[in-house]
């Protein structure tokens, strides 16, 4: 989904000169008058990025939503796109902020970014949020995404028996950001202590982009979570699980992939789903910001039960014993 707001002229000159000139440090860029507009400019106040941060802490407020482009590498693509949108910013100004964010990109020039962030703290944007962001993005090298994703197709067709019409789905163009606005909006909340905890969605598919199931369940238990996944429809399920275990209470995030068989024959839909699961859980993960504790995928949402969740959650120790000797026989 998208704003239809476009970069200003202004902002695109800012941005020409952050380009030419290594003094400049970052640029940060607002919404106004339905425009990408300039807000400043950082200096270059040392060659150490981590240093140069300091500059931007004053910047990012509690309840206000920000654009930053960070220059963080010595060779090209040396920028990064960071879009900052607090929790307590209003709720229109996450939804424009977040639908925007490609257009910011896409006007200014995809070839200039060489990665994108999706921030709702200042603490993300510090030293040590970097340093975590480095450590997460690690986890996917070496394939690039253009690999990754091609592998994911690959994977699909074998497992559904079929050729190349898979390319009908045009899965390139929607693996940057899959997810309509507020379904990432209701995914970020689901990391909040007192935020939702239950997001699901769903493709649809005209559109084949992954859209926020509209539902008010808040399910206490792995009992009631069932009772709130469609029986009828493919499902990303995303379920902060608040429990007690061995008198310690935690409440993990978990991911369930439910495709019921009443979901019918055609195939081309089915096949969205394991297409769009990777894609889905890097964008819950590096952009909302979860840390997914566990991934279930199951047929039927009867098949999950609080014992599965629990055996995955909380393996039991195996208990070893110690080799005895056979008796010989005749004694």
């Amino acid at each position: 989904m998208q704003s239809g707001i476009s970069a200003s002229q202004e902002l695109v000159s800012q941005f020409n000169n952050l380009l030419a000139d290594t003094s400049i440090f970052g640029l940060l860029v607002t919404i106004s008058s339905e425009s990408l507009t300039p807000v400043t400019t950082l200096p270059s106040a040392s060659a150490d990025f981590a240093r140069n941060l300091e500059q931007l802490r004053p910047h990012l407020k509690e309840n206000e939503a920000l654009y930053v482009i960070l220059r963080r590498h010595d060779s090209a693509p040396q920028f990064v796109a960071v879009t900052y949108v607090p929790d307590a910013a209003k709720v229109r100004q996450k939804m424009l902020f977040a639908s925007t964010r490609l257009t910011l990109v896409r006007e200014l020039g995809s070839e200039h970014f060489r990665e994108t962030i999706f921030a709702t703290t200042a603490e993300e944007l510090s030293p040590a949020g970097f340093e975590k962001h480095d450590r997460h993005a690690e986890l996917d090298a070496p394939l690039t995404e253009e690999e990754r994703t091609l592998g994911e197709v690959r994977r699909a067709e074998a497992e559904a028996g079929m050729g190349t019409g898979v390319k009908e789905i045009h899965l390139s163009k929607n693996m940057n950001m899959p997810i309509a606005t507020d379904g990432l909006v209701a995914l970020s909340e689901v990391g909040r202590d007192d935020g939702r905890n239950l997001v699901m969605l769903k493709i649809n598919r005209d559109t084949e982009t992954v859209e926020l199931v509209q539902d008010t369940s808040n399910p206490s238990s792995i009992s009631e979570l069932v009772q709130s996944i469609s029986t009828s429809e493919p499902r990303f399920a995303f379920y902060k699980y608040r429990h007690t275990h061995d008198g310690t209470e935690s409440c993990p995030v978990l991911f369930f992939y439910t495709c019921p068989a009443a979901a019918g024959k055609e195939i081309k839909y089915r096949m969205m789903y394991p297409l769009m699961k990777r894609a889905v859980l890097t964008v819950a993960e590096t952009e909302a910001g979860l840390k997914i504790e566990k991934k279930f995928e199951v047929e039927e949402p009867d098949e999950i039960t609080e014992e599965m969740v629990l055996s995955e959650l909380h393996p039991q120790a195996e208990v070893k014993t110690a080799f005895r000797r056979p008796k010989r026989p005749g004694r």
